[in-house]
């Protein structure tokens, strides 16, 4: 099963408690875009197409800033 993620970067507050958590290492702190808060919010890097769609991230996101999704075919 294939996912992919989205962060409202309008409402990360740059925590960064996604990152640790993702098995496949496929999330980070966006280095070159900063939100209203003036953070660096958190970004899916998965060129190769390797998030499962687990949810762990959005499940420890405090700020519910992260959108799962799964592709079920």
């Amino acid at each position: 099963m294939n996912g992919t993620v989205t962060v409202d970067a309008s409402l990360c507050k740059g925590c960064a408690l996604c990152i640790p958590v993702c098995p496949n290492g496929l999330l980070r702190i966006d280095q070159d875009h900063f939100n209203a808060r003036g953070v660096h919010p958190a970004e899916l890097h998965d060129p190769e197409g390797a998030c499962t769609g687990c949810e762990l991230c959005a499940t420890i996101c405090p700020e519910a800033a992260i959108t799962v999704y799964r592709d079920r075919s």
